[in-house]
């Protein structure tokens, strides 16, 4: 190595990090996600104290000092100069280098451009992309600064040792042959997950990570490794003296394989030498994977060396039952904690594992799902049963691995995959578990699934049959679009639609004549299981043949019922359009004008404005909050989903497990002659092209388009118009991700369908603030919750994709308009679906007689019209509408 090659870092004094140098300690404590301490007194503004925090550090034998305030409460950027300011005027901290930390590049950059010495970024990846990644380095560069590397991609987290190699390795060349970043620069942090967790594919997580960190520095030269050592011993929190000598055993071995810094708490680490031999060997079985028991053994010493205090519990008389009585009970009952012990005493009288899953869990669940089946459990019941069963086969499977057995055979395998640009997966994900508690195999393919991709791995995986989700509008070609392509290809996988704008109108109209096999749409949950084993029966052909001739009658009969509709020209809907007297209307101006964006919005705050009823039927209960608690069929259990929501809700909100964003704005507005809304920001122009009703109408009565409720150039009168995009789903994925690896379905579809009320509690609490406080139309307005919900306030907040305005389109000029991907991170898929799906976005219009309405069918010459005024192909333009468009 050329001695001009060292890392080489600086506060007021050198660190030169040599191959001699021995292990580079990461002082955390001034991180407020490390600390309670440091980010109450970063919260009570007391920055002095919080210093002290840093020279403790420092004193304490850190030789980097990570800096970090990414906390919804806080300034993260002001905090980190004013600190990285204060560092620099005390001689015994500033002395060592500083390593900035944020998930967040303007914090990044605010703390370079005022950071003495020589420091560390942490972090940047190629998450977002090769252009960002390479922009972000060429900064970091230009500041003169080290970086942390992530080992993560596009694709995501690297968790094995293949992806981490193939994802450094990248990351490598990309920083020294195109951005020309120092190699000696480069650290990269190759993620230190937890090991001992019960899952099988959590075995390797710690050797993973070692073996990498060798492959890394043997082949990318001059590179650095560091992580947070604390991650490993995750799964043993309680016990110090196991989880001290987890790091200890875990350094021994990374640094041996050339990790040369690191995260580590000085105190949580047992000298290697004086770790007990029993304990040692335990540990080093886990961490080197030794043993596939290796993690029972570790968890019995965990057991044997703290004192446990046993959960009270009411009535544990079920206990006393026989065997397979207690098993179908925990199923039944969705009670998890028993279920290991019964497993393995079921194990040990078994004569292979594999026949308790198939006997004594395959029981249990049959006894759930004929009790679903016949609607004496409900849909969050199940969900809690396949919870247990996950954790049950979880258990039971490193005994199959070792017995080699073969897998247990399945009532057959099940495709599921939202289509391509959606991202919508609450519904999808439910029928998975519903179809999974019933023994189907399933194959998820997640969210914004290409064609091709549902395809190729449809025949790879020899599935029995397709099952396509969609929400939004653009999702229903999709699917038309993939019966299309199995038609072509000649394959015959039954299909199954399901997702919240589909129909059986659509499937049977669009969907059914592109395919020759069968096409079911399924409307909920509870009828997933009767259609896939009806497909799958002795007699499918059958149930095939008579599908069939159902979706032609109907379609037939939809067809002839659509001929007998009229519609008057779009030049006679506009001449009886809706009409306001501008003249003697008065028009309140806003309070204040342009964009607004808020970063960090307080989740506490948005509880009150949640609106539960929604929340109940995506779990199919339905019935009207709060009635619904009390209802004579839904009651007792929808009052247990309801009281699972609370406990997750503060959960969320205490430990801000989501981040909320918004980001609205209020401009000058009129309307054209032909139904456009133009929109001033500055000296730009954004329009909006509305949609009119067609659909004859009696006499006298009027033809509404949104444009009605806005003044027109030729009233002389200036009008204003708002738009507005909020998101409360950063984090949802990754903490969905957290339960579903814990086998734990319920609380993954629970967080989501909570961060869906959070979005629209978010939107429901920000119209409000504009009607009272920025625009100031409605100051004194006075209204409950019940009232909101009613939408018993002046204006409305109509969005793309819905009844009043259901051109997805127009997200698209929302966005160019606020700049709401540059500004919140926001973004529209190609479909134009909103990721994260957590969001809500629309209009605000003020005036006192603007209404919701549906615009329904339009006909073609409207169609042309619309299609002309936003300057797009006709045919583009009917794909967005073919729901609204006249047959």
């Amino acid at each position: 190595m050329k001695k001009n090659r060292y890392l080489k870092l600086s506060g007021l004094e050198p660190l030169i990090i040599t191959p001699e140098s021995n292990f580079i300690n990461i002082g955390e404590r001034t991180n407020v996600a490390g600390s309670k301490k440091f980010l109450r007194l970063i919260k009570e503004e007391k920055f002095s104290e919080a210093l002290d925090i840093a020279r403790n550090q420092v004193e304490g034998g850190a030789q980097i000092l990570d800096v970090n305030f990414d906390d919804g409460l806080l300034d993260g950027k002001y905090c980190m100069v004013k600190f990285l300011n204060l560092i620099a005027s005390e001689p015994d901290i500033a002395r060592i280098p500083i390593m900035i930390d944020s998930s967040k590049w303007e914090i990044l950059e605010a703390g370079l451009q005022v950071v003495q010495g020589k420091c560390v970024v942490n972090s940047i990846s190629l998450k977002g992309g090769e252009e960002e990644f390479i922009k972000h380095a060429k900064a970091i560069k230009r500041y003169g600064a080290a970086a942390i590397i992530m080992a993560f991609d596009e694709v995501g987290q690297a968790d094995t040792y293949e992806r981490r190699l193939e994802i450094c390795e990248r990351s490598y060349k990309i920083l020294t042959e195109i951005v020309n970043f120092p190699p000696e620069d480069i650290i990269f942090d190759l993620n230190i997950f937890p090991v001992a967790t019960g899952m099988e594919e959590h075995r390797k997580n710690a050797l993973d990570f070692i073996n990498a960190t060798k492959w890394v520095r043997e082949n990318l030269p001059y590179v650095s490794v560091s992580g947070g050592v604390s991650n490993v011993s995750f799964s043993f929190r309680g016990n110090d003296t196991v989880r001290e000598a987890m790091h200890s055993v875990f350094l021994y071995y990374a640094i041996k394989n050339g990790m040369n810094m690191g995260i580590v708490n000085p105190t949580m680490l047992e000298v290697y030498d004086e770790i007990p031999k029993d304990l040692l060997e335990l540990v080093e079985d886990v961490m080197l994977d030794r043993r596939d028991d290796a993690t029972e053994r570790l968890l019995d010493y965990s057991e044997k060396h703290k004192s446990v205090k046993k959960e009270i519990v009411e009535n544990l008389e079920w206990r006393n039952q026989p065997l397979q009585d207690r098993i179908t009970h925990s199923l039944v009952k969705g009670i998890d904690r028993f279920i290991e012990e019964d497993v393995e005493e079921a194990r040990k009288i078994a004569t292979r594992p594999l026949d308790v899953i198939e006997g004594n869990l395959m029981t249990g669940m049959g006894v759930v799902g004929d009790l679903f089946g016949s609607g004496k459990m409900f849909l969050p019941q199940v969900v809690k049963s396949a919870r247990v069963m996950k954790k049950a086969v979880a258990y039971l499977q490193p005994y199959i691995e070792a017995e080699k057995d073969s897998a247990q055979k399945a009532n057959g395998k099940v495709l599921m995959a939202t289509v391509k640009g959606d991202v919508h997966d609450i519904g999808k994900n439910i029928v998975s578990v519903v179809l999974g508690c019933n023994n189907y195999e399933i194959v998820d393919l997640g969210v914004m699934v290409p064609a091709e991709k549902i395809i190729e791995t449809a025949i790879k995986e020899n599935v029995d049959v397709i099952g396509l989700s969609g929400l939004i509008t653009p999702s229903l070609d999709e699917m038309v679009h993939i019966a299309a392509e199995l038609e072509r290809q000649n394959l015959n996988f039954p299909l199954m639609i399901g997702g919240a704008t589909t129909s059986k109108a659509h499937t049977a109209v669009k969907i059914d004549p592109k395919y020759k096999n069968a096409v079911v749409h399924v409307n909920d949950a509870s009828r997933a299981v009767g259609v896939v084993s009806s497909l799958l029966s002795n007699r499918n052909g059958e149930y095939v043949s008579d599908l069939k001739t159902d979706y032609a009658d109907f379609r037939e009969k939809f067809l002839n019922r659509q001929v007998d509709k009229e519609y008057i020209s779009i030049e006679e809907a506009r001449n009886q359009k809706f009409k306001i007297d501008w003249e003697n209307e008065i028009i309140p101006k806003p309070k204040q004008l342009g964009i607004q964006i808020i970063e960090n919005q307080s989740l506490e705050e948005l509880v009150p404005y949640i609106d539960w009823s929604p929340f109940f039927r995506s779990w199919d209960l339905f019935g009207k909050y709060p009635q619904i608690l009390k209802d004579d069929v839904v009651g007792e259990q929808a009052t247990e989903l309801f009281a699972d929501a609370q406990k997750m809700l503060k959960k969320i909100v205490d430990e801000k497990l989501l981040t909320a964003k918004a980001i609205f704005g209020i401009f000058p507005a009129n309307t054209t002659e032909k139904d456009d809304i133009e929109l001033k920001k500055g000296d730009e122009t954004f329009v909006f092209r509305t949609l009119r009703q067609q659909h004859k109408k009696s006499e006298g009565k009027e033809y509404l388009a949104l444009s009605d409720f806005i003044a027109p150039k030729s009233s002389g009168k200036q009008d204003y118009m708002g738009t507005f995009a909020v998101t409360t789903g950063f984090g949802t994925d990754e903490l969905a991700q957290k339960y579903e690896a814990e086998h734990d379905d319920y609380n993954s579809i629970m967080v989501k369908a909570l961060a869906d009320r959070f979005a629209e509690a978010f939107a429901e609490f920000l119209h409000k603030k504009v009607r009272t406080e920025i625009w100031s139309y409605s100051n004194d307005e006075n209204l409950e919750n019940d009232d909101l919900i009613s939408e018993k306030y002046v204006g409305i907040r109509p969005a793309p994709g819905y009844p009043a305005c259901p051109d997805h389109l127009d997200k698209l000029t929302i966005w160019d308009l606020l700049e709401v991907k540059e500004n919140i991170g926001l973004e529209l898929t190609e479909s134009l679906a909103m990721f994260p799906t957590a969001s809500v976005s629309g209009y605000y219009f003020a005036n006192p007689k603007a209404k919701y309405f549906g615009v329904g069918k339009i006909a073609e010459d409207q169609l042309k019209d619309y299609a002309e005024r936003k300057n797009i192909d006709i045919e583009f333009a009917k794909k967005w509408l073919a729901p609204n468009l006249a047959d």
